[in-house]
């Protein structure tokens, strides 16, 4: 069912000049990594043009100068919050909403029951404290005097305590059925299992001032900082000639530092986490550690090797708005591929839809998709295509990122011990994380992956998927109505499954972002 739409462009082999020269992304051989800038070393990248006959030529000092916008994920990193750390590990903590809502495992009340243990799932029987109160999606509560049912009013409930068998809250009812009018409690009606039970605010009595503090122990993902430098070599012999082409050392270390930051944006995408040892001479053993890249960070991940239309633009919309941890903007960093799919969308049938083009905070030309939910601003990522993630993109809140900083971005100028030479660099120790569970990984190379993210399909078939595609734990976003899931199965709702092919069984998936 997967087809690769991935990029896989043929490397260019061109032999000229020295054969220490490698190809850069064009195919060209111009580049003499680890050497530094030696009027030979520039004749043997120039074709092997002796020292003192270097070639006339222009040079477009356009294409020489930096391009912010080939690392747009860099410059995000450098306008998000910055922590300063001493440690080049941390422990990040993605915190974000705490639960709204819990659900019933099995039938309870009724039987004339004034309270009632609540069944809930072990890691949820502590969320519920003594004094909150509750509300019962889809149960009925009774008017004042416990007679009639008021439909579509919920049931509320009031958390007594806890079972001490079980560890189950125990309820009482505040709007709930009585035997007499003057009875001072209500009953507990019967509450169906799966019921969904939405959590509200405390209530106290009179004179009350003392409830059970909340207790907030978010589990940690270590991050490793990595620490990234830049080196220029420039003779002084190279910089003292009256060279016809126009070498500069602004040119060159220009030219290094776009290339550093190119680099660095790579890194930040695709890097995965690593701490080992190496052998330093005169210095012994050290460590080296290398981040983890944003793209093995995300919780939430939607695959979608098809084709884009305005339903599922809006479904990414409502996932990335709707849930629990709300971002102010959605910024869609997207490959070349993915970006030509929604060019391409037919909005002929959706008036409502404005698409425009804007300046964004960053200081981009974005174009920008308004949704009901909230607008996303999309921009080619350049750095996805040389990934070989065209067809694919991430998308972000631009306030839900977080710079740890080790060390401060700082430059040097030595001079070479032993040599007539200068060295200027550039240092940084830093790592770049997600804040939140908001932000979303579109995968569109139809080569699923191993992950401990939720993997979330777009469904746009009123069919189930073919039975070799049903894994266990799969989840659909539908897009449209698939009766053949569930009678109950509706466009906008996500659905999961227990087992795979024709043994699955599917249910409504239980989670903050539906």
């Amino acid at each position: 069912m997967y087809t690769n739409q991935s990029d896989e462009s043929e490397s260019v082999k061109i032999v000229t000049g020295s054969p220490d020269l490698t190809t850069g992304t064009a195919g060209i051989a111009d580049h003499l990594p680890g050497q530094p800038a030696t009027v030979s070393a520039a004749a043997d990248a120039s074709g092997g043009i002796t020292a003192g006959n270097f070639i006339d030529t222009d040079v477009d000092n356009e294409l020489l100068s930096f391009n912010a916008e080939d690392t747009p994920l860099m410059n995000l990193m450098l306008r998000a919050k910055r922590v300063s750390v001493n440690s080049p590990e941390v422990d990040h903590y993605m915190i974000d909403e705490p639960k709204s809502c819990v659900f019933t495992t099995e039938k309870c009340g009724g039987r004339q029951m004034a309270f009632a243990p609540l069944p809930l799932a072990e890691a949820d029987c502590n969320v519920l404290r003594p004094h909150t109160t509750l509300l019962v999606k889809n149960v009925d509560g009774y008017d004042a005097e416990g007679k009639n049912i008021t439909p579509g009013r919920d049931l509320m409930l009031f958390v007594t305590g806890q079972n001490p068998s079980d560890g189950y809250p125990v309820v009482r009812a505040v709007n709930g059925p009585k035997n007499t009018p003057e009875d001072e409690y209500c009953l507990v009606p019967s509450i169906p299992a799966n019921s969904r039970i939405v959590i509200l605010a405390n209530s106290l009595y009179e004179t009350q001032k003392e409830v059970d503090p909340d207790l907030i122990l978010p589990q940690p993902t270590r991050i490793f900082l990595q620490k990234r430098g830049m080196n220029q070599v420039v003779s002084d012999y190279f910089e003292s000639q009256k060279k016809r082409l126009p070498f500069s050392h602004a040119v060159i270390a220009e030219q290094a530092i776009a290339n550093f930051k190119v680099r660095g944006n790579r890194t930040l995408w695709a890097s995965r986490a690593g701490k080992f040892k190496v052998n330093v001479p005169k210095m012994g053993m050290q460590y080296v550690y290398t981040t983890e890249g944003l793209r093995w960070q995300f919780k939430r991940e939607v695959e979608e090797p098809g084709s884009w239309t305005v339903d599922k633009i809006i479904a990414l919309a409502k996932m990335f708005f709707t849930g629990e941890d709300v971002p102010k903007s959605a910024l869609l960093l997207a490959g070349k591929n993915l970006l030509e799919a929604i060019q391409k969308i037919d909005y002929s049938k959706h008036p409502e839809i404005h698409i425009s083009t804007k300046t964004n905070s960053a200081g981009w030309l974005v174009t920008n998709f308004h949704t009901v939910f909230g607008d996303i601003e999309i921009k080619r990522e350049p750095t996805l295509d040389r990934l070989g993630w065209s067809n694919s993109g991430a998308m972000i809140g631009e306030n839900r990122l977080v710079h740890y900083v080790y060390s401060e971005e700082h430059a040097f100028k030595d001079r070479v011990e032993g040599e007539e030479a200068t060295r200027n660099g550039i240092l940084i120790w830093d790592a770049l994380a997600l804040k939140g569970t908001c932000h979303l990984w579109i995968n569109g190379e139809g080569r699923p992956i191993e992950s401990d993210s939720n993997i979330i399909r777009l469904w746009d078939k009123p069919t189930l998927p073919e039975e070799a595609d049903i894994v266990d734990g799969m989840i659909l976003y539908l897009t449209v109505d698939c009766p053949e899931i569930a009678q109950t199965a509706k466009q906008g709702q996500l659905w999961t499954c227990k087992g795979s092919g024709s043994d699955a069984i599917w249910s409504k998936l239980k989670g903050e972002f539906n």
